[in-house]
């Protein structure tokens, strides 16, 4: 568990903007605190050194009171300045978190999703994220100012009196040691508190999923049981997490007061002695408590923060499996390209070793006996399996049409533009006439799961979608799985000049049939699972 974890500043730009106008704030504010403790410290000599003398406090108290009044007004400001910044950064930083998980879940594979329980993503990316509020609003800020205004605030205790700032640099790391040792502490207290909150979670998402089938066999009292169980775990962890927060808070504070204490015992005794300015003397005594309070706030507020940081842990998990998944599929090739793929489930082979490529401008047909592994291939391309051997290289755009038409309740225009907030009327009427479904109404409502065409006109709406989206993104690559088994010789004649027409635009096409009309129009056959 990091102060300052960078996966924070590369997935959330906003934590950038926050850090950097929260530095400039920070400095600010230290330079209020000094100009502040200066005028007081004045103030408070010439009213001393001056009792037998009023006109001459008369003549400086103005100046430095006003000066004070300023300082504080300018502290003020800027720590109100800051705690805003922490706070519309925080939304910001959410939000964009937020945006990435869900973008990166959309691309995970299926058996990915199936293997993680919908609790304990729910959880990093409901209530976990949300505790980042914490993070921004208390920690944070705390943090900036003990990077930014604490090294000015002791670099001025050290030019107005050598030998305590030397002093405050002696005793100043006993402070960071603590905070590290509590840390560590606190890090597997909150783990295990942030573990007990998912198990909890899925427990209860559980039984409200099964509440029917458990209502029918009468096993809802045991669910209660369980779930009250849960609950009593959590609260324990949380008391756990509540003990260790204030034990460590008393020992940051009993650490700050005593190197606070014995910088202030040598300055008041050569006070005393009469070796050291009054003014100057009561302007470090000021000062002091200031440099330490940032640095002690810091661990304070760490453990506010802890919750949100621990569930970020999982976020950042989410978007950084699909970043290396990506990686490995090699997004960025012009080409469809399997170099060695080997897909296993459960530790048993189920495709490959395959080695194949679709180039720009072609039809390549993968075909084999059933059970052979085309369609794992095509998931493996798709991202939504991942290759136990070898890579998979695609562009970064291509359309895709599967085995089931998988059309929703709507227009049919909606269908074919799916995904597409504003469809093209022209670009639909176009994909429509491809596949010979030009006497469609592309505002012909269907209804649940698509009901109102036949088998044949619903696959043809679905390879219609996919040209719609090879179109209207300028894909490279058009990938099509089984598109023609629910139609006659007529039409799947058409497919196939429409597939021919979209290489000879430049894109490549690979597509897994067993229809014999499709496969002898591809260029290039490449067969699966059958013996050499």
């Amino acid at each position: 568990m990091k102060p300052l974890d960078p996966r924070l500043l590369r997935y959330a730009r906003s934590a950038r903007s926050v850090l950097g106008l929260g530095g400039l704030l920070g400095g600010i504010r230290a330079a209020a605190v000094i100009a502040w403790c200066w005028c007081v410290a004045q103030a408070l000599a010439a009213l001393v050194q001056s009792s037998g003398a009023p006109a001459a406090s008369a003549q400086v108290l103005p100046g430095l009171l006003t000066g004070a009044l300023a300082a504080l007004l300018v502290r003020a400001g800027s720590s109100w300045a800051m705690d805003a910044l922490a706070a519309r950064g925080a939304v910001r930083v959410k939000t964009q978190l937020r945006r990435a998980a869900l973008d990166a879940l959309d691309a995970r594979s299926p058996e990915w999703l199936a293997a993680r329980p919908d609790a304990v993503t729910n959880t990093a990316l409901g209530r976990g994220l949300d505790a980042l509020d914490g993070y921004f609003s208390n920690y944070l800020p705390q943090l900036i100012l003990a990077v930014c205004a604490t090294p000015l605030l002791v670099l001025a205790v050290l030019l107005a009196d050598p030998v305590s700032g030397i002093t405050v640099l002696i005793v100043f790391p006993v402070i960071p040691v603590f905070m590290v040792l509590i840390g560590l502490a606190t890090r597997s207290v909150q783990d295990r508190q942030w573990a007990q909150l998912k198990r909890l979670s899925g427990a209860f998402l559980d039984v409200v999923e099964g509440l029917t089938t458990l209502k029918i066999f009468r096993r809802e009292q045991r669910q209660v049981e369980r779930i009250s169980r849960e609950t009593g775990e959590y609260r324990k962890r949380t008391m756990q997490v509540l003990r260790v927060t204030f034990l460590s808070g008393f020992v940051l504070d009993l650490a700050g007061t005593f190197s606070i204490a014995l910088v202030a015992v040598t300055v008041g005794t050569r006070l005393v002695v009469g070796e050291f300015p009054l003014a100057l003397g009561l302007f470090v005594l000021l000062l002091l408590p200031e440099a330490f309070i940032p640095i002690r706030q810091v661990g304070a507020a760490f453990h506010a923060s802890a919750e949100g940081l621990a569930a970020a842990g999982d976020v950042f998990a989410i978007i950084e499996g699909a970043s290396d998944r990506d990686e490995r599929a090699g997004i960025d090739g012009p080409t469809i390209r399997f170099d060695e793929v080997v897909i296993e489930r459960d530790g048993r082979p189920v495709a490959g070793p395959v080695s194949f490529e679709a180039g720009a401008g072609e039809i390549v047909a993968l075909t084999g006996p059933s059970g052979s592994g085309k369609s794992t291939l095509v998931a493996a391309l798709l991202g939504f399996v991942e290759p136990s051997k070898g890579s998979v290289h695609r562009p970064g755009e291509l359309a895709w049409a599967g085995q089931r038409p998988s059309l929703l309740q709507g227009s049919v225009a909606e269908n074919v533009a799916l995904g597409d907030g504003e469809p093209d009327p022209e670009l639909v009427e176009r994909a429509l006439a491809s596949v010979g479904l030009a006497e469609l109404d592309p505002a012909y409502d269907l209804g649940a799961l698509g009901s109102g065409l036949s088998g044949g006109q619903a696959q043809r709406v679905a390879i219609a979608r996919a040209l719609y989206r090879a179109w209207s993104r300028d894909a490279s690559a058009m990938v099509l799985d089984e598109p023609s088994s629910a139609l006659d010789a007529g039409s799947e004649a058409v497919v196939a000049a429409a597939l021919r027409r979209e290489t000879e635009a430049g894109r490549a096409v690979l597509l897994v049939s067993h229809r014999p009309a499709l496969i002898a129009a591809a260029d290039r056959v490449v067969r699966v699972g059958e013996a050499s």
